[in-house]
Protein backbone atom coordinates (compact mmCIF):
# COMPACT_ATOMS: atom_id res chain seq x y z
CA UNK A 1 0.00 0.00 0.00
CA UNK A 2 2.78 2.44 0.93
CA UNK A 3 4.71 1.66 -2.24
CA UNK A 4 1.61 2.29 -4.35
CA UNK A 5 1.10 5.66 -2.68
CA UNK A 6 4.78 6.55 -3.15
CA UNK A 7 4.59 5.53 -6.81
CA UNK A 8 1.49 7.66 -7.43
CA UNK A 9 3.08 10.61 -5.61
CA UNK A 10 6.29 10.30 -7.64
CA UNK A 11 4.33 10.16 -10.90
CA UNK A 12 2.28 13.20 -9.89
CA UNK A 13 5.40 15.21 -9.09
CA UNK A 14 7.08 14.38 -12.40
CA UNK A 15 3.95 15.09 -14.48
CA UNK A 16 4.54 18.82 -14.16
CA UNK A 17 8.11 18.50 -15.45
CA UNK A 18 6.94 18.21 -19.08
CA UNK A 19 4.66 21.25 -19.11
CA UNK A 20 5.44 24.72 -20.45
CA UNK A 21 7.87 26.47 -18.14
CA UNK A 22 6.75 29.82 -16.82
CA UNK A 23 6.75 31.42 -13.38
CA UNK A 24 3.42 29.96 -12.22
CA UNK A 25 4.16 26.44 -13.39
CA UNK A 26 7.64 26.63 -11.81
CA UNK A 27 6.03 27.46 -8.48
CA UNK A 28 3.48 24.71 -8.96
CA UNK A 29 6.21 22.21 -9.82
CA UNK A 30 8.24 23.22 -6.76
CA UNK A 31 5.23 22.80 -4.47
CA UNK A 32 4.40 19.41 -6.03
CA UNK A 33 7.97 18.22 -5.60
CA UNK A 34 8.24 19.53 -2.03
CA UNK A 35 4.90 18.02 -0.98
CA UNK A 36 5.81 14.69 -2.62
CA UNK A 37 9.14 14.63 -0.81
CA UNK A 38 7.46 15.41 2.51
CA UNK A 39 4.78 12.77 1.98
CA UNK A 40 7.28 10.11 0.95
CA UNK A 41 9.46 10.89 3.97
CA UNK A 42 6.50 10.54 6.32
CA UNK A 43 5.35 7.31 4.68
CA UNK A 44 8.81 5.80 4.38
CA UNK A 45 9.86 6.48 7.97
CA UNK A 46 6.99 5.85 10.38
CA UNK A 47 7.11 7.63 13.70
CA UNK A 48 7.71 5.93 17.04
CA UNK A 49 4.01 6.13 17.85
CA UNK A 50 3.29 3.58 15.14
CA UNK A 51 6.20 1.26 15.89
CA UNK A 52 5.24 -2.34 16.49
CA UNK A 53 4.53 -2.97 20.16
CA UNK A 54 4.11 -6.45 21.55
CA UNK A 55 0.78 -6.64 23.33
CA UNK A 56 0.94 -9.09 26.25
CA UNK A 57 -1.86 -11.59 26.68
CA UNK A 58 -4.61 -10.67 29.13
CA UNK A 59 -4.31 -12.29 32.52
CA UNK A 60 -6.50 -12.77 35.56
CA UNK A 61 -3.50 -12.88 37.93
CA UNK A 62 -2.13 -9.65 39.34
CA UNK A 63 -1.24 -8.07 42.65
CA UNK A 64 -3.83 -5.57 43.84
CA UNK A 65 -1.92 -2.34 44.57
CA UNK A 66 -2.03 -0.61 47.92
CA UNK A 67 -0.38 2.64 46.77
CA UNK A 68 -3.42 4.51 45.38
CA UNK A 69 -3.43 8.31 45.40
CA UNK A 70 -1.04 11.14 44.62
CA UNK A 71 2.25 12.11 46.24
CA UNK A 72 2.20 15.52 44.47
CA UNK A 73 5.54 14.79 42.81
CA UNK A 74 4.81 14.73 39.06
CA UNK A 75 7.39 12.14 37.98
CA UNK A 76 6.45 9.71 40.76
CA UNK A 77 2.71 10.21 40.25
CA UNK A 78 2.93 9.85 36.47
CA UNK A 79 4.95 6.64 36.79
CA UNK A 80 2.49 5.26 39.36
CA UNK A 81 -0.62 6.12 37.31
CA UNK A 82 1.03 4.65 34.20
CA UNK A 83 1.90 1.47 36.12
CA UNK A 84 -1.66 1.08 37.38
CA UNK A 85 -3.01 1.72 33.88
CA UNK A 86 -0.71 -0.94 32.40
CA UNK A 87 -2.04 -3.42 34.94
CA UNK A 88 -5.65 -2.45 34.16
CA UNK A 89 -5.05 -2.77 30.43
CA UNK A 90 -3.78 -6.32 30.89
CA UNK A 91 -6.67 -7.57 33.02
CA UNK A 92 -8.84 -10.33 31.54
CA UNK A 93 -12.54 -10.90 32.14
CA UNK A 94 -13.12 -12.55 35.49
CA UNK A 95 -10.06 -11.07 37.22
CA UNK A 96 -10.37 -10.93 40.97
CA UNK A 97 -11.38 -7.49 42.32
CA UNK A 98 -11.41 -6.09 38.77
CA UNK A 99 -14.28 -3.73 39.59
CA UNK A 100 -12.51 -2.37 42.71
CA UNK A 101 -9.33 -1.92 40.70
CA UNK A 102 -11.19 0.00 37.98
CA UNK A 103 -12.96 2.27 40.43
CA UNK A 104 -9.75 3.07 42.31
CA UNK A 105 -7.89 3.65 39.06
CA UNK A 106 -10.55 5.96 37.65
CA UNK A 107 -10.49 8.05 40.83
CA UNK A 108 -6.68 8.17 40.71
CA UNK A 109 -6.70 9.18 37.02
CA UNK A 110 -9.24 11.95 37.64
CA UNK A 111 -7.27 13.24 40.64
CA UNK A 112 -4.04 13.17 38.60
CA UNK A 113 -5.47 15.13 35.67
CA UNK A 114 -7.39 17.55 37.92
CA UNK A 115 -4.27 18.40 39.90
CA UNK A 116 -1.53 18.53 37.26
CA UNK A 117 -3.33 20.21 34.35
CA UNK A 118 -3.33 23.46 36.35
CA UNK A 119 0.45 23.79 36.12
CA UNK A 120 1.71 25.04 32.74
CA UNK A 121 5.22 23.65 33.32
CA UNK A 122 3.71 20.16 33.74
CA UNK A 123 0.77 20.43 31.32
CA UNK A 124 3.19 21.25 28.48
CA UNK A 125 5.27 18.11 28.92
CA UNK A 126 4.93 15.39 26.26
CA UNK A 127 4.59 12.76 28.99
CA UNK A 128 1.59 14.60 30.45
CA UNK A 129 -0.22 15.06 27.14
CA UNK A 130 0.28 11.41 26.16
CA UNK A 131 -0.75 10.23 29.62
CA UNK A 132 -3.79 12.52 29.46
CA UNK A 133 -4.77 10.89 26.14
CA UNK A 134 -4.36 7.42 27.63
CA UNK A 135 -6.39 8.41 30.68
CA UNK A 136 -9.21 9.64 28.45
CA UNK A 137 -9.22 6.36 26.52
CA UNK A 138 -9.31 4.19 29.65
CA UNK A 139 -11.80 6.40 31.52
CA UNK A 140 -14.03 6.46 28.43
CA UNK A 141 -13.92 2.66 28.29
CA UNK A 142 -14.93 2.44 31.95
CA UNK A 143 -17.75 4.93 31.42
CA UNK A 144 -19.10 3.14 28.34
CA UNK A 145 -18.60 -0.50 29.26
CA UNK A 146 -18.17 -0.58 33.03
CA UNK A 147 -15.32 -1.89 35.15
CA UNK A 148 -15.87 -5.62 34.58
CA UNK A 149 -15.45 -5.67 30.80
CA UNK A 150 -11.83 -5.91 29.52
CA UNK A 151 -10.47 -3.64 26.82
CA UNK A 152 -10.68 -4.80 23.20
CA UNK A 153 -7.44 -5.83 21.48
CA UNK A 154 -7.24 -2.79 19.18
CA UNK A 155 -7.61 -0.36 22.10
CA UNK A 156 -5.11 -2.33 24.19
CA UNK A 157 -2.52 -2.15 21.39
CA UNK A 158 -2.86 1.63 21.09
CA UNK A 159 -2.65 2.06 24.86
CA UNK A 160 0.52 -0.05 25.08
CA UNK A 161 2.06 2.16 22.37
CA UNK A 162 1.18 5.23 24.40
CA UNK A 163 2.55 3.65 27.58
CA UNK A 164 5.88 3.08 25.81
CA UNK A 165 5.96 6.75 24.74
CA UNK A 166 5.12 7.90 28.28
CA UNK A 167 7.89 5.73 29.71
CA UNK A 168 10.45 7.16 27.27
CA UNK A 169 9.34 10.72 28.02
CA UNK A 170 9.50 10.18 31.79
CA UNK A 171 13.01 8.72 31.53
CA UNK A 172 14.06 11.90 29.71
CA UNK A 173 12.27 14.08 32.31
CA UNK A 174 9.96 15.42 29.64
Amino acid sequence: MKTQILLVAAMASTAGAFSVSNEQSARRQFLQTASTAAASTILAFPTLAFAEIEVPAQSTEYTFPSDWGLTYNYEADAARVRSHMVTATGLAKGSERMEDFGKNLKKEMIDFVSYYRRFPQVAGKPSFSTLYTSINVLAGHYTSYGYKYPLPEKRRKRLYQEYAEIDKSLKRSR
